[in-house]
């Protein structure tokens, strides 16, 4: 379990948190991440060895989506637990909330994982046609997404405060904001 030790106010900017150890909780979800995807990196390669080069390109990177995914998943419990600091009758309220709120996103990852492997595969031959479906797609995952955040402030926001509910968006943010980074920068831009 994460254990916070202080609120820096830098250079993690205001409000950062500081983990034993002296991360912040983004670098400490960071270097996880990186960890363990040196540790999967080999199965990933020994798979790739079998199939042709254009299908282990779609495969690794939807792994890769995948493996963030469910890595950030897995440690955003723990976290959100920790920054969120909830009483117990606020917990009662609250979990029911976030278990709603993480499936509907989860649905929405895996359309996300799906354009990706759709792009990877089509990466090398592009058409505009092609170029404009995928990122109409990824218009759309993004608004339903950010569709999905309003609805679940509102109703944390109803049931327990504003405040509550802001200082989720606000986690809820940063987490995402790693996924989306680290699974972008594995993504080739289109030629």
């Amino acid at each position: 379990m994460v254990k916070v030790v202080r609120r820096a106010r830098s250079p993690g900017g205001p409000g950062a948190l500081i983990v034993s150890g002296g991360f912040s909780v983004v670098r400490r979800i960071t270097c996880a991440t990186i960890v363990l995807l040196a540790v999967c990196a080999p199965g990933m390669h020994a798979q790739s060895a079998q199939v042709g080069a254009k299908q282990a390109e779609t495969l690794n990177l939807s792994a890769y989506a995948e493996l963030l995914r469910s890595d950030v998943r897995a440690s955003k419990v723990a976290i959100l637990t920790e920054l969120m600091g909830l009483t117990e009758s606020e917990d009662k309220a609250f979990w029911p909330l976030y278990r709603e709120y993480d499936g509907e996103l989860a649905k929405l990852g895996d359309e996300r994982v799906a354009l990706i492997a759709e792009y990877a595969e089509r990466y090398e031959k592009l058409t505009d046609a092609d170029a404009d479906r995928i990122a109409q797609k990824a218009l759309d995952l993004e608004a339903r997404r950010q569709a999905v955040k309003a609805k679940y402030f509102g109703l944390i926001k109803a049931q327990l405060s504003p405040r509550t509910a802001l200082r989720f968006l606000q986690i809820e943010h940063q987490l995402n904001l790693i996924i989306d980074l680290q699974i972008s920068a594995a993504l080739p831009i289109v030629q």
